[in-house]
């Protein structure tokens, strides 16, 4: 399943590992402010970036199967600001190709 692929690849700053679990036609909705992003709007120096300095603990995958993946971890961001995240992924053809996540403040 993708989950182990996807947490392995960022916890070795592997950004190629990383893509190669997202659809071409990948979509991200932040209920934090509403916005949904596209893969074409996400640059590879800003997610590389994103790797090195947000720290994920307790992560785990809830849910996983052909159509979904579900997963949960405490995020702690180079600012210092802490937020346990909450997301889903849609699955499409073997790959993620949306994901919506929920974030609370700790």
């Amino acid at each position: 399943m993708l989950y182990k692929k996807m947490m392995s690849a960022w916890e070795k700053h592997d950004l190629e590992g990383w893509k190669s679990v997202y659809h071409t036609d990948y979509e991200f909705f932040s209920h934090a402010n509403g916005k949904t992003m596209t893969s074409a709007d996400m640059s590879e120096d800003i997610m590389l970036e994103m790797m090195k300095t947000i720290k994920l603990e307790k992560q785990r995958c809830i849910y996983e199967d052909d159509n979904v993946l579900v997963e949960y971890s405490l995020a702690t961001f180079g600012s210092g600001a802490k937020e346990a995240v909450m997301a889903v992924h849609m699955k499409k053809d073997g790959l993620i190709i949306r994901t919506e996540n929920g974030a609370t403040h700790f």
